[in-house]
């Protein structure tokens, strides 16, 4: 229950989050033939949602369901995780953009061993920490096809349960790399947090690196890989790495005047640590929005917000 009401209360932040989205902030796609506009413009969308340097402010709402080893030899048990995650970006001369991406867990279902009676599993259910990445990346004009950024990833330890934070103030380099073409993106997503301060009782340094490879299809269809690589580069040889190899299967459609894009994914980690994921089925529901804030930064005689004129 508590999971279900969570879903139907992000569902509607969502929602209203994403306002009707002007002709003027669609993504620019080439002018194609009256019979195909529409596949091209879904397409385009597609596209725009899925590049990690994208011009495009989108919202979304991200359900996880990992199966996980608890260790201690017990059997495995499901974790549910909810995320509300964002793209922001801003212009800050007509060549470079600042693109800030925050990731909030609005829930996180976790299953750990009673403290004390290890041999027990229980559940808590809490609020995890928050990710903020910001990118620096120059604009298509600039960049062309390829994708390029590079500046700070955060970490704050937002998370209301031990369960489901580490206690640790983290911060480290992100970067994105990659091309995209006319049909496909082959890309990567890399960040790393080391812990400066906090409260809690360990040191950290962890990866997330983000692989893109998906092909777009005419009509908003796309599939590619899905998967998160994780590292704890505190972990033991044995227990460094998280390697999944998944599939996701995603359709852009226009909901009244919003355009939305749903993404199925299926992940199996044969690589994990003893007490870690196993597996993952995550539902993604995406929204591209109008930009609130238009012009650039070096010239503020350009800046409107999206309601002026």
């Amino acid at each position: 229950m508590k999971n279900t009401r969570a879903w139907m209360r992000a569902v509607l932040f969502l929602l209203l989050l994403a306002a009707p989205t002007r002709a003027d902030d669609q993504p620019p796609p080439s002018e194609p033939p009256r019979d195909q506009a529409p596949k091209q413009s879904l397409k385009a969308i597609n596209k725009a949602l899925t590049d990690p340097v994208s011009e495009a402010w989108s919202i979304a709402l991200q359900q996880n369901f990992f199966r996980i080893s608890p260790g201690l030899g017990q059997e495995e048990h499901w974790n549910s995780q909810l995320l509300f995650q964002g793209a922001f970006p801003v212009a800050l001369t007509p060549e470079w953009d600042l693109i800030t991406r925050p990731s909030i867990e609005f829930f996180d279902s976790q299953p750990h061993p009673e403290p004390e009676d290890p041999a027990h599993i229980e559940r808590t259910t809490a609020f995890g920490d928050i990710i903020l990445l910001q990118l620096f990346a120059p604009r298509r004009e600039l960049s062309s096809n390829w994708i390029f950024g590079v500046g700070p990833t955060w970490i704050f330890p937002s998370g209301s349960s031990r369960w489901t934070t580490t206690g640790k103030w983290q911060v480290g380099p992100a970067a994105a790399f990659g091309y995209l073409s006319d049909k496909w993106i082959l890309a990567a997503l890399f960040q790393n947090w080391t812990s400066f301060g906090g409260s809690g009782p360990f040191a950290t340094n962890s990866m997330n690196l983000l692989p893109l490879a998906v092909y777009f299809f005419p009509n908003g269809w796309s599939v590619g890989y899905a998967g998160n690589i994780l590292a704890n580069w505190k972990a033991s040889a044995t227990n460094v790495y998280t390697v999944p190899i998944g599939l996701q299967v995603g359709k852009v459609s226009i909901l009244g005047p919003i355009p939305l894009k749903l993404v199925l994914a299926a992940e199996w980690m044969p690589v994990h640590p003893a007490i870690g994921q196993v597996w993952n089925v995550q539902l993604t529901i995406q929204a591209l929005r109008p930009k609130l804030l238009r012009g650039y930064l070096n010239d503020p005689s350009t800046l409107k917000l999206r309601w002026e004129e």
